[in-house]
């Protein structure tokens, strides 16, 4: 259970020598759950270029980037919302990444719910929608803790390490009982303890 508070902002391109060193220390991490990035990514002047990118999908309104920091300034994961779509619609992808020193702690629950409040606050969004693969438990718990519900399931739709898998589809609302109350100041309240 983390015991300190954490804060989400868009990255910068101060941010990019944090952002590549986050990423080396847990590639092989993240890798265990998503496909492997290209290996040009892992160097300072993509991460440049991620971030200049970054920075133009939010100002044309099609995704917003964040990354989110420990205490003391360390960076401790990264939450996004992917193919922001406008009206009628008002809807977003949802994706979290959260360090392995970090795993187990509550912090991916404090970040979908920093990254919530925004998306039904600032950016207007009506609804979130998310995915996890029905082994990763420990991503179901951080989306069903922060108020999504399961709406379906696709058989066997996404290929990982040679194996197709099925994928639980997830979408959380506007208009659920505290979607606009902000996060508590003391995440420690949020006994998440598995990464995403």
């Amino acid at each position: 259970m983390i015991t300190e508070p954490i804060t989400i902002r868009p990255p910068t391109p101060e941010d990019a020598a944090g952002l590549l060193a986050f990423e080396l220390e847990n590639r092989a991490w993240f890798e265990r759950w998503v496909h492997a990035r290209d290996p040009a990514y892992y160097r300072l002047e993509a991460m440049h270029a991620a971030i200049e990118e970054a920075a133009r999908e939010r100002v044309a309104g099609s995704g917003h980037q964040y990354v989110a920091f420990g205490a003391d300034g360390r960076i401790v994961g990264r939450v996004n919302l992917r193919n922001v779509r406008s009206r009628p619609f008002r809807s977003a992808e949802l994706g979290y990444r959260i360090g392995e020193r970090e795993a187990g702690r509550g912090f991916a629950s404090a970040d979908v719910a920093l990254c919530l409040h925004e998306a039904f606050g600032a950016l207007g969004l009506w609804r979130v929608e998310a995915t996890a693969r029905p082994i990763n438990a420990a991503s179901i718990r951080v989306l069903e803790r922060c108020g999504f519900a399961a709406w379906g399931r696709s058989a066997r739709c996404v290929e990982f390490g040679g194996e197709w898998f099925d994928l639980i589809h997830f979408e959380r609302h506007a208009d659920a009982a505290d979607a606009s109350t902000p996060p508590r100041a003391d995440p420690g309240q949020d006994p998440a303890r598995s990464p995403p």
